[in-house]
């Protein structure tokens, strides 16, 4: 999460387990047909599970609509079970989570953790901080079993927050992060580990389905695909290195002109992360380009124009993703339309491009940590 831009075992064997998420707002080489989803159980040492929606184990919670934009969903800690509002996200590692120990004044308005009301909370007294790009987190590691839908993972470490800095109005009470152990502030295991290593999903594979226009129907499912959330072929690009979902992208264009992403760069997709994020000069030079004028932190073009917009496209291993300017902007509560590029304030030593929730509401995404890829297709 690169924060969120302005920012007991139920063992399933086959199975899929999807988490229904909320959209909320807050200022936050291409492969043959071969290498389709349908032929991959054939070339790969595990067998991916497919279902198409009903027939399958499938868990869902509901959905509640707290504004637009950012995805959160239900899970619960402790015994007997204390409900939070998390982030499925899988640009950071740790789950963590408010807790009665936090003393800055943002924690009242979220779901605490009230540790001496679970029969199963272990403490561990080691401290970690988390720096993200719009504010921190301090907190305190414990242990205590937590559930996301049927899925129960025993002792297993979280964190407890004890301050918080520049997150007013963030409208969850945590963070769950779905990306590789190596960036884990805690130092445990993350809850996707203990998934595979306690043995509650069959396959080490999880998916993301963001809704594009309505609250409701977002998931994020773990153990296998539903083939019913996208179209078309799902094409699968190798991570740059295991430990990030990073990928190398070949480039980024606009009227078949390349206008950023020439010779390269990474990208890291990002479920945290609100809009699409790169360096501030082609930033801008996408801006200019679509005609977008600056209006407080913000960039707006006229609503009117944004059916006559072009796309811009993201070639990724190969395979062109369009982004239509009807993704690409966004309408504010007054009616106005701002576009969803923002200037990546991170260092990088190569030129490096976040793609958050703008991109994947259009393009159906699958993390295969068995074979170190993702897997894009359009969404329905």
């Amino acid at each position: 999460m690169r924060w969120l831009l302005l920012l007991g075992l139920v063992a399933f064997s086959e199975s899929i387990v999807k988490i229904p998420l909320t959209r909320v707002k807050i200022m936050r080489k291409t492969r043959s047909e071969k290498h389709m989803l349908n032929n991959f159980p054939k070339e790969h040492t595990y067998r991916l599970n497919l279902t198409s929606s009903p027939g399958s184990n499938i868990t869902t919670h509901p959905l509640r609509n707290i504004k637009d934009m950012l995805y959160v969903g239900n899970i619960t800690i402790g015994t007997p079970p204390q409900e939070f509002q998390v982030v499925f996200d899988t640009g950071s590692s740790d789950l963590w989570v408010s807790s009665v120990f936090c003393t800055s004044p943002t924690c009242f308005s979220h779901v605490l953790f009230r540790h001496l009301e679970s029969s199963t909370f272990r403490p561990n007294n080691k401290t970690f901080i988390v720096e993200y790009g719009s504010g921190s987190m301090k907190g305190v590691v414990a242990r205590d079993t937590v559930r996301i839908g049927d899925l129960v993972i025993t002792d297993q470490e979280f964190g407890l927050s004890m301050a918080h800095s520049e997150f007013e109005g963030m409208p969850f009470d945590g963070v769950l992060g779905l990306n590789y152990p190596k960036f884990s502030f805690t130092g445990g295991i993350p809850i996707f580990d203990n998934l595979k290593n306690q043995g509650a999903i069959s396959e080490p594979v999880f998916a993301f389905y963001l809704s594009k226009s309505k609250p409701e129907g977002s998931v994020v499912m773990f153990g296998g695909v539903d083939t019913s959330y996208y179209q078309g072929a799902l094409h699968w690009v190798p991570l740059i290195q295991a430990g990030d979902w990073r990928v190398h992208m070949d480039r980024i264009s606009m009227n078949r002109q390349t206008i950023a992403c020439s010779g390269s760069c990474e990208a890291l997709v990002d479920t945290g992360t609100s809009l699409i994020q790169g360096p501030r000069r082609l930033v801008d030079n996408i801006l200019r380009l679509i005609g977008a004028t600056p209006r407080g932190s913000k960039h707006y073009v006229s609503c009117s124009a944004v059916n006559t917009l072009p796309s811009i496209i993201f070639t990724i291993n190969g395979f062109n993703y369009p982004l239509p300017a009807q993704a690409y902007t966004i309408k504010d509560s007054s009616g106005n339309c701002y576009t969803s590029f923002k200037e990546n304030t991170a260092s990088a030593s190569t030129e490096t491009w976040i793609l958050g929730d703008v991109f994947l509401r259009q393009y159906f995404s699958v993390y295969d940590r068995g074979n170190d890829r993702i897997g894009l297709a359009q969404a329905v």
